[in-house]
């Protein structure tokens, strides 16, 4: 594989002058069948030639590097195209028929061709220092992770997010039984692992298995203060199926792989994948990404659609808990899963209330999985590595052809977005006065009340609760002591002379043993009275005559009513919130079918609730007024819930409680988010701006090093990809520009200081890795001169190269300036007049 990724490399860069329709080699009707054996070729000599073979030995079929490399762009623009249908249009297009053996050897020379790209692509990353564990993952995206010198600190440094897909399934290949059941497998052993660190192994995934906990047990130490931390549960638990046990260990025999479970940067570049191997979305999956994040980003704050149980889980966890928490690690519900979560839920961990968010919504892996199930018609019938293979080509793809293509628009759209959102301050001020509201820190007020209020609509008051309590042991302890002294008191029956004595003694024994119960039985009841006397500093024992024994009767009499109006309550008013969001102008149409669904689903809970209230009611005294479901649906806002006044606290007065209350704390939160996303927002852009001089100059500077140490061929290569990216720098600069101009906009377009300043060094020499392990390295460190030789090679050249930068920087800064105020020039010209960004135009242009 090394001579052929050599003979590719020098064949690519024979070509790139005329691009792909050259075909270096001898001429095609010397490839027919009657000339073959006139051809005494090697493997390496094809790869040289533009072609690569199917077979290892003697082939007979060979496909062109250009037939491969445009299969392989296509399949990325479009990933329903799979090898067959595009093997039976070569087919079709030179008037052959088609053989299906033609798609395997296809499928050989492709997987060849994606082999020998590995090996050169790994090749380019060693010459650029780039091949250590966890680069890509610790500069996937430049916005979020190019940090420079001087910058404000932010709340939540990471944000991203992690969801899993059921739509990547790979059905496994097995036999049929003779009655047409599943069989044994007859999948063929494949060894071979895709390049790159995209994936999870299912050994790093299984370490956080349940099978799995007593291995990372294994030398773990808690860390400090975690004897202090009290788990919140989110209330959400039993309505999301991949959370029950029931539904997630349940492995699908129909699939291999069920889905795969991704994790995104908030700009959507691709973080980890894993595969969810016959099961659901279980734990595990969300662990293993959680930690692998953590351990390499540090603090990260996570979106996900069970966030809420996801964060008790985490915490919960013997080793990841303590872990997360020390590097405050914070999981929070997306905007768009969110209203289907409960209202309590929502105040605690949807992303709108949590400070340091900004405007982000945390749903970019839906967005994602729009797009990547195209995959799903090309990949379910293929072997595991074919499948894994296909999926990180994809993402590779994806990071650099799109996500980073469109990285200043989405930053451009967010801007303005922020700035919209902001400008909805004077109608906020409007309706403060309209409320009497003096200060918008009473809306974080109202917030808080609110949740206080959910929170006791889920449990009764301590005090009532104390002394239903004590007044049922009471009456239990009455109740023991009576049935006590009737079985002390009652004989054993007499029995007839035909009676054996066995038969007495049986009689005589469960006699005793009734005894023996009721006693334990009061005793028991006696403890527990003891023990509720002494909790609520009572000195005379309650009695039938005392007045708190008969309020307490009344309590009692009243709480499964009170429980039942209670629940009912509480998911009215979560229904009258979610209707007033559904409403709300600007929600979005998915959005609002979204809450929609929620809300059908809740009306079954709300029938139900309907039900006990109304059953519970009728046993009162007087009993209550039925209520009916049609009451129910017709109830607009809170004030209309007249069953409130019998509730324990009557939440209609209340302003957070009204319309206009709601709306304005909405308006108000709102534009807390968007204060949070401009600053945010201001760092990313010139983190971005930095990122591309720093990449471009280091590139730049790569690419001279290596043409003079190892040839014009690997120089090509560095170019190509220099160029993956650099060829959406000058529109991610053009959009930038724009956005500068906007009122409103508070950043800098100036580049800054990288933190890291990997990309400002020189290039040193590259030296194989075989070639060191043949060196005697301790003998050169033992050696002055040779360690002299050795600083001189490594160091002098980067601070010669430093110095000579300062005085040719400014001269590259204005020739730069200058080429791209004419090419900005062009581009205003050729703007698409309907109001687009210049994007055909720019496209129109030849580069300069």
């Amino acid at each position: 594989m090394e001579g052929m990724a050599d003979a590719y490399i020098t064949w690519e860069f024979r070509q790139s002058a005329e691009g792909l329709g050259i075909l270096v080699g001898p001429p095609v009707d010397a490839m027919v069948e009657k000339h073959l054996p006139m051809m005494v070729v090697d493997l390496f000599s094809f790869v040289g030639l533009g072609y690569f073979p199917c077979a290892a030995d003697s082939p007979t079929v060979v496909v062109t590097t250009r037939t491969l490399e445009v299969y392989r762009v296509a399949t990325l623009r479009c990933p329903r195209l799979a090898i067959q249908p595009w093997v039976k249009s070569l087919c079709d297009i030179h008037g052959v028929p088609f053989r299906p053996y033609l798609a395997i050897q296809f499928s050989i020379a492709f997987d060849l061709y994606l082999a020998t790209r590995a090996i050169v692509n790994t090749r380019v990353k060693a010459r650029l220092r780039r091949d250590t564990p966890d680069w890509r993952l610790e500069n996937a995206c430049p916005a979020c992770m190019y940090k420079l010198e001087g910058e404000p600190e932010l709340k939540l440094p990471f944000l991203c997010t992690k969801d899993g897909n059921n739509s990547m399934s790979r059905a496994k290949n097995r036999a049929r039984n003779e009655d047409g059941a599943p069989g044994e497998s007859r999948e063929r052993q494949d060894e071979r692992k895709v390049p790159g660190d995209y994936y999870l192994s299912r050994e790093e995934v299984n370490v956080w298995a349940k099978e799995g906990l007593v291995d990372l047990l294994k030398g773990f130490v808690a860390a400090d203060g975690d004897e202090d931390w009290e788990p919140e549960s989110g209330g959400c638990s039993d309505r999301w199926q991949n959370m029950r046990d029931q539904v997630t260990s349940k492995a699908w025999t129909m699939y291999d792989e069920t889905g795969i479970f991704l994790s995104l940067c908030r700009h959507g570049f691709v973080l980890l994948i894993a595969d969810m191997v016959q099961s659901g979305e279980l734990a595990k999956y969300g662990f293993a990404v959680t930690h692998h994040l953590i351990r390499v980003l540090g603090e990260i704050a996570e979106g996900y659609d069970i966030g809420c149980e996801t964060e008790v889980r985490i915490n919960q966890h013997p080793v990841l808990g303590p872990f997360a928490r020390h590097h405050k690690h914070r999981s929070l519900v997306g905007a768009f899963h969110g209203h289907g979560h409960c209202r309590l839920c929502q105040v605690s961990h949807l992303a709108t209330y949590v400070e340091g968010v900004g405007l982000d919504d945390l749903e970019y892996c839906e967005t994602f999985f729009s797009k990547s199930n195209n995959l799903a018609a090309s990949t379910r019938y293929a072997s595991r590595f074919h499948r894994q293979q296909t999926i990180v080509t994809y993402l590779e793809h994806t990071d650099c052809f799109d996500t980073y293509q469109s990285l200043s628009l989405l930053l451009t759209n967010k801007y303005k977005r922020a700035l919209e959102v902001k400008n909805t301050a004077p109608a906020l001020l409007q309706a403060m006065c309209d409320l009497g509201v003096h200060d918008r820190a009473t809306f974080n007020k109202w917030l808080a009340r609110e949740k206080e209020v959910l929170l006791a609509l889920k449990r009764e008051p301590v005090e009532e609760t104390d002394a239903m309590d004590y007044y049922q042991w009471l009456v239990n302890l009455e109740a023991t002591t009576i049935r006590m002294h009737n079985v002390l008191n009652a004989g054993v029956a007499p029995t007839r002379a035909v009676d054996d004595y066995a038969s007495q003694a049986k009689a005589t024994r469960r006699m005793e043993a009734q005894r023996r119960h009721a006693i334990e039985q009061h005793d028991k009841a006696e403890l527990i009275a003891h023990d509720l006397e002494l909790r609520m500093a009572i000195a005379v024992r309650w009695t039938p005559e005392s007045q708190e024994w008969k309020d307490a009767a009344v309590l009692v009499k009243r709480r499964r009513y009170q429980r039942a109006l209670d629940q009912l309550q509480g998911l009215i008013i979560a229904r009258l919130f979610e209707l007033t969001k559904m409403n709300m102008s600007g929600t979005g149409y998915k959005l609002r079918k979204h809450i929609a669904k929620a809300l059908q689903a809740r009306s079954k809970a709300i029938r139900t609730a309907l039900t006990n209230y109304n059953s519970a009611g009728a046993r009162l005294s007087p009993p209550r007024e039925p209520l009916d479901w049609e009451e129910v649906v017709d109830i607009a806002f809170l004030s209309d819930f007249d069953l409130l006044r019998d509730a324990r606290e009557d939440i209609r007065a209340e302003t957070w409680a009204t319309p206009a209350g709601r709306i304005a704390m909405d308006m108000h939160f709102k534009i807390m988010r968007a204060d949070e996303e401009i600053p945010r927002l201001n760092i990313e852009i010139q983190r971005f701006l930095t990122y591309i001089r720093d990449e471009d100059d280091f590139l730049r500077r790569a690419e001279a090093s290596v043409r003079e140490q190892e040839g014009d061929a690997m120089a090509h290569q560095i170019y190509v990809y220099r160029m993956r990216q650099g060829r959406f720098h000058d529109r991610h600069r053009y959009r930038l520009s724009k956005l500068h101009k906007l009122p409103g906009f508070t950043g800098s377009l100036e580049p800054g200081t990288p933190v890291d300043k990997a990309r400002l060094g020189g290039i040193a020499p590259y030296v194989a890795p075989e070639v060191l392990l043949t060196q005697p390295a301790q003998a050169e460190a033992d050696d002055p001169e040779a360690e002299s030789e050795r600083a001189a090679r490594v160091r002098v050249p980067q601070l010669a190269e430093s110095d000579s930068e300062d005085s040719e920087d400014s001269e590259d800064s204005e020739d730069e300036a200058d080429v791209m105020a004419e090419r900005y020039a062009l581009l205003t010209i050729s703007e698409d007049p309907a109001g687009g960004d210049g994007q055909r135009g720019a496209e129109r242009l030849r580069p300069v």
